[in-house]
């Protein structure tokens, strides 16, 4: 139903330091931004996975190219179980710059489920702050779907979203009892920690109306 395609690339656009980024948020904006990952963790796990896609017959082999890109990087695709899985190859140095997983939530019932799914990503350090990231992210956004944050991000992750929020509709919602609840385009410190709490972006040719009349009644205000 959803068919990822390449939209154009936005040369010469990349990410300032998540740092500077998050200098700027106001505090109501900053939700439980404590995840770290070892850079020496990630290196191991994509080497192992450009492995597989250089393994004839493992299914990320298999993984569908959607276009070259600025300097050498690939763009693959491949669709397990409802969930999206961007790899994105640097073929110049022949090796794995990162991917980024588009999952479905456990936290929301069927007919949501359809239109909305939690990306995670995991690239190299000298591949982050290169718009790597957000190119994928549009993939999702341009193929219709809502993307909903994880309980938790790294900084970068959050500047992420905070950037993409500049081409696209952000506001919060609380996942509870399989529903979506919308809380607006800013939260309030009553629900800023709680887990259920969540960053929403609005993927293309959705409004918050269209997104109403989808999840039901329990997308209005509490």
């Amino acid at each position: 139903m959803h068919a990822f395609a390449l939209p154009a690339f936005p040369q010469g656009v990349f990410l300032r330091a998540a740092t500077s980024v998050l200098a700027r948020l106001r505090p109501w904006l900053e939700l439980r931004v404590d995840v770290q990952q070892r850079p020496d963790d990630i290196e191991t796990e994509l080497e192992s996975l450009y492995e597989r896609l250089c393994t004839l017959d493992d299914p990320l082999y298999r993984s569908r190219i959607l276009g070259a890109l600025p300097s050498g990087f690939v763009f693959r695709h491949r669709e397990a179980d409802g969930e999206h899985y961007i790899y994105v190859e640097d073929r110049v140095r022949r090796r794995l710059a990162g991917y980024t997983v588009f999952n479905r939530l456990i936290e929301v019932n069927r007919r949501v489920d359809r239109y909305v799914r939690a990306p995670h990503s995991k690239y190299a350090p000298e591949y982050q702050r290169q718009g790597l990231a957000t190119a994928v992210y549009e993939f999702g956004l341009d193929a219709g779907f809502c993307l909903i944050s994880g309980a938790r991000q790294s900084p970068g992750a959050h500047a992420l979203w905070h950037a993409l929020a500049r081409r696209h509709v952000l506001g919060f919602v609380s996942l509870r009892e399989k529903k979506l609840h919308y809380l607006g385009a800013e939260v309030a410190d009553r629900d800023r920690d709680e887990l259920e709490t969540r960053m929403i972006l609005l993927g293309k040719g959705w409004t918050l109306e269209r997104l109403r009349r989808i999840a039901g009644a329990e997308l209005a205000r509490r």
